[in-house]
């Protein structure tokens, strides 16, 4: 029986930092304001040219180096981004693939909006499970200052830029296995989070470009409502379908969308702060980047070793959420 592991971790964190002061100067708002409504202090900003592609390969870069395996070794190059470096093509996975030097390898988008990173890793566990590849690179990779307008003070100072990266490779050690992923969508609710413009719905014009409908609009009280319900009930059914309860969580690693919100879903399912990895103060809302940044965060902090139960919980625009709960394999 083959299983899939999750060898290792990556991000990369853009050095350019914004504060809630810089903020202060650009908007009518105040760093007690934003600090109170989301828990964030900062957040990075990638420089002029740099696209998520830039920020995804030199998450890849660590996490291949970790992994300990050769880059000819990796057959399938996933990258989750809702801010490609182009709107159709190519996709940033294959930009990825050639900025690391890969050999011709299958590549590909998800657009699963922040819940991404968790779509990734439920797509390349059935590939290896499948026994169709062996060591697939995934990635969550957003430029999220590219479609933001610094104009809307309800939710420019919330996103973030950067990159995180896994290698998630065949096993027969059952004890190595990635245990469970579970995804959801309900387009429904399509109108809470999205990019209005752009796309084949309303194509590039000076109206999308004047009325700034390229950039994120978020009805952010209905959303966070929704949010916290969903993620508590997915991790509650996620939990009772392998009998465990949250003292067997060594990490709980929510995205990292709203300090309020991983405070209400952590508490909910009775986590304690040393279990729940918090990064939305230091890097905002990175999208699809924010789960293995926040894991890659720990990782590097020493929290997180090797046999380490980990649970992923995400939640973003489309609706789509999910949850993996998994034993972190590293190499020894």
């Amino acid at each position: 029986m083959t299983y899939a592991a999750f060898k290792s971790i990556g991000a990369y964190i853009p050095p350019k930092i914004m504060t809630n002061a810089d903020f202060e100067k650009i908007i009518d708002t105040s760093d007690e304001w934003i600090t109170k409504r989301t828990g964030i202090k900062e957040r990075r900003i990638s420089e002029e040219n740099e696209a998520s592609s830039d920020l995804g390969a030199k998450a890849a870069q660590v996490a291949i180096e970790r992994a300990g395996i050769n880059k000819e070794d990796i057959d399938l190059v996933i990258c989750a981004t809702v801010t490609p470096d182009y709107l159709c093509m190519p996709s940033t996975a294959c930009l990825i693939a050639s900025k690391l030097g890969l050999p011709p390898v299958m590549a590909y988008d998800i657009s699963a909006a922040c819940t991404g990173f968790v779509y990734a890793t439920a797509v390349a566990k059935a590939f290896i499970e499948s026994g169709m590849k062996k060591n697939v690179l995934i990635i969550g990779a957003e430029t999220y200052s590219s479609i933001l307008d610094y104009t809307d003070r309800g939710t420019c100072f919330i996103f973030g830029d950067g990159a995180g990266a896994a290698i998630i490779s065949v096993t027969n050690n059952k004890d190595e296995a990635i245990i469970d992923v579970n995804c959801s969508s309900d387009g429904n609710y399509e109108d809470l989070i999205k990019t209005p413009g752009g796309g084949s719905k309303h194509p590039c014009s000076q109206e999308v470009l004047d009325s700034k409908m390229a950039c994120i609009k978020m009805k952010g009280n209905e959303t966070f409502k929704l949010a916290v319900r969903t993620l508590t009930s997915d991790v509650e059914t996620m939990m009772k379908k392998h009998n465990l309860t949250s003292k067997d969580i060594n990490h709980f690693i929510p995205h990292q969308a709203n300090r309020r919100i991983i405070t209400a879903v952590g508490k909910a399912l009775e986590m304690t702060e040393e279990q729940t990895v918090v990064t939305v103060d230091k890097y905002g809302n990175t999208s699809a980047a924010s789960i293995p940044m926040a894991m890659n965060y720990a990782y590097e902090q020493g929290r997180i070793k090797a046999g380490d139960t980990v649970l992923f919980d995400a939640f973003g625009g489309g609706l789509t959420w999910g949850s993996a709960l998994f034993r972190f394999a590293p190499k020894k």
